[in-house]
């Protein structure tokens, strides 16, 4: 399959930039595999498609504000350096991306927030990336908090006023460069009344990294090198998923995250147990599911990994004709954009 295969036009005004004032107030749209049949709905009413013994699983990462502007040590009347925080490779040494690139090189020293927070850049990776090593007094994540902004996606244009916009309600593990979206739609009281009627709530943990939104530059999709990250499951998580598929009750996966972690884990039968470790999972059409029956996500961009998911759950053809009745809808797209269910 080419890369061009999953193109659609999209109108740039089509493309959120603010989240909607309530969450679960965001427009969904409901693909039937079976029937073919395309409904609109508004997302709160996602808990008419879910019953009682099914299992919802959600992605509880949460994203740092991992964007930060700062200053080479030493130079006067420079433009601001920005460093984009990825991955904690061990204690205070950190991947990370850097701008301008070019003067950035080991041995740099930056230092941030009125010194608060300074930056050893180590080593260049072949990707271009650095390592890099800060020094601070306190704790890093309250720092960041004190002078990080939320590292949020190159089309959104716009500043976000409010930074826990860009998580979700459930967030509680810190490590993504950015948010699953998909999972921006739930409110407190929306899982409430999910559980309340009889179905189970399941966290994995997938930090999100910013090679999610990296696009696909080969013409033969099966060429393309997936992005690596980092997720966990826990036993009494992985216990109530394996409970469902026992008595063939459906497992819901919150965003294309949650499903790359699901399938990673499950075995042929379907069946998962407590695990660590990094994922490069590409699915695509063709790939045969294992344990993710239905699937609550965003609208995504042309040509990218995370349409081509989408396209191996609901067929091709189905998708792009759902995307291109959304356009002309006017749904909102991307992150800060409406939802989607494959049933």
């Amino acid at each position: 399959m080419k890369t061009s295969d999953f193109n659609y036009e999209l109108p740039e005004r089509l493309i959120a930039q603010h989240p909607m004032e309530k969450r679960d107030e965001s427009r969904l749209m409901v693909l039937n595999r079976k029937t073919k049949q395309i409904e609109n709905k508004t997302f709160k009413d996602v808990i008419e498609y879910l019953n009682p013994g099914d299992c919802l699983v959600i992605n509880n990462t949460k994203v740092i504000p991992a964007r930060l502007y700062g200053k080479i040590i030493g130079k006067q009347s420079e433009k601001p350096v920005e460093i984009l925080i990825l991955k904690q490779i061990e204690n205070d040494n950190w991947e990370a991306m850097v701008r301008p690139g070019k003067k950035i090189r080991p041995g740099v020293k930056i230092e941030f927030g009125e010194g608060i927070l300074k930056a050893d850049i180590l080593e260049i990776l072949e990707n271009g990336n650095r390592i890099v090593h800060f020094e601070y007094d306190g704790i890093f994540n309250e720092i960041l908090d004190k002078i990080g902004l939320m590292p949020l996606p190159p089309y959104i244009t716009e500043k976000l006023e409010e930074k826990d916009r860009y998580q979700t309600v459930y967030a509680e593990h810190e490590g993504s460069a950015a948010a699953p979206t998909a999972g921006l739609h739930f409110t407190k009281e929306l899982l409430q009344k999910i559980e309340d009627k009889g179905i189970n709530i399941a966290n994995v943990t997938l930090h999100v990294g910013i090679g999610t939104f990296r696009p696909v530059k080969v013409e033969n999709i099966e060429e393309h090198k997936m992005h690596v990250e980092h997720f966990y499951i826990k036993q009494e998580d992985a216990d109530k998923i394996n409970f469902a598929k026992q008595n063939g009750n459906k497992v819901i996966a919150v965003g294309t995250t949650s499903c790359r972690v699901l399938e990673s884990v499950a075995d042929d039968e379907g069946k998962l147990k407590e695990t660590e470790g990094d994922t490069g999972i590409f699915i695509y059409p063709g790939y045969k599911f294992k344990c993710v029956d239905k699937l609550i996500t965003n609208f995504h961009l042309p040509e990218s990994t995370l349409l081509m998911l989408v396209s191996a759950l609901a067929d091709r053809d189905f998708v792009l004709e759902a995307y291109n009745k959304a356009v002309k809808e006017e749904y909102r797209f991307f992150s800060f954009g409406d939802a989607m269910l494959i049933l």
